[in-house]
């Protein structure tokens, strides 16, 4: 009799804590969930459902403006991304393109974003200016930016930088054709797209830095550690998050390069070849070849190799910062 009411007492009491575990459950995770809902159904609509039409649509012969039906071509347009010369020379070429843009851009505009950061992070008189003055050109629309550096690059002798250029030579260099050139049309690209936005990762190191409790650097002073040392051993371990987030989101960014190429390509006549991204060559393959399977096909590639990518890069990251 006594074993039956201590079976019943405990499952009595089990039953209690789950309904308070499902009342305390509700009642922290709710505000939570309506909190982040706007930001789901925001990735759900303009990234998942878009995804997944994109998948579908490769699997099809799907043209624009056509009043023929899709055909159904299963794997084929896969199957010519990577074995047809026509399709696959450019893709590669995009691809690789998009690595070497990703292989500059991510560490040097890190380690801009990091410097300037620093710097700014100071008690000194007008320092607000300076912060908005170096995040001014992340307001800017990418198409404006592209404009003014179009501007600069021009290949004329009255172009910006030509200009600059021949006067520090005293004349003895002409002019060059920076978006034209092989050699220099995809540095142009990544200099315009790294003064464009270092100031977005400047704001979000910055905001790093001002969490570092001021009690390290003073025990570091104490211990006659000097600048370097103090950025070694407190600035980085105190920033060590928020640089794996800035390198991550830089990342993502760096292989979205679409604006400034498309826009330069069109309006200044730029190598395609030595600036071709993959998303430049997913819009060509849709509006001027008239494919959207294959243009679907691309962007699902690329976007598998994107997550692959960053996967990689995220464990390598944490384990770095583990050690």
């Amino acid at each position: 009799m006594a074993t039956v009411e201590l079976r019943a007492a405990s499952s009595a009491r089990g039953t209690t804590t789950k309904v308070k575990k499902r009342k305390k459950f509700n009642s922290e995770t709710l505000p939570g969930v309506l909190m982040a809902s706007p930001a789901l159904i925001g990735v759900i609509g303009f990234v998942a459902l878009p995804f997944v039409v994109a998948i579908v649509l490769s699997f099809f012969n799907v043209r624009l403006n056509s009043v023929r039906p899709p055909i159904f071509f299963g794997i084929e347009q896969y199957v010519r991304l990577f074995t047809d010369p026509i399709y696959s020379v450019p893709f590669f070429r995009a691809l690789v393109n998009n690595l070497s843009f990703a292989v500059v851009v991510v560490p040097v505009q890190t380690a801009i974003a990091l410097a300037l950061a620093i710097l700014l992070n100071r008690k000194i008189r007008g320092i607000a200016f300076f912060r908005t003055l170096f995040f001014m050109p992340v307001v800017f629309p990418m198409a404006l930016v592209t404009v003014l550096w179009r501007l600069i690059l021009d290949r004329s002798d009255n172009g910006l930088l030509n200009s600059v250029v021949s006067f520090l030579t005293g004349g003895a260099v002409g002019a060059h054709d920076w978006l034209g050139s092989p050699t220099t049309a995809m540095g142009s690209v990544i200099l315009l797209s790294i003064w464009q936005g270092v100031g977005f990762q400047m704001v979000i190191i910055l905001a790093g830095l001002q969490e570092i409790p001021q009690e390290r650097y003073e025990a570091a002073q104490l211990d006659r550690a000097g600048a370097w040392a103090q950025f070694r051993h407190v600035t980085v371990p105190g920033i060590r998050n928020t640089l794996i987030f800035v390198v991550l989101l830089t990342t993502i960014l760096s292989f979205r390069v679409f604006d400034q190429v498309y826009i330069l390509i069109r309006g200044a006549g730029l190598n395609q070849d030595a600036t071709r991204t993959v998303l430049y060559q997913a819009t060509v393959t849709i509006f001027d070849e008239n494919n959207v399977g294959q243009a679907a096909a691309i962007t699902v590639v690329f976007f598998i190799i994107v997550v692959a990518l960053t996967l990689v890069q995220r464990r390598v990251l944490r384990q770095t910062s583990e050690d």
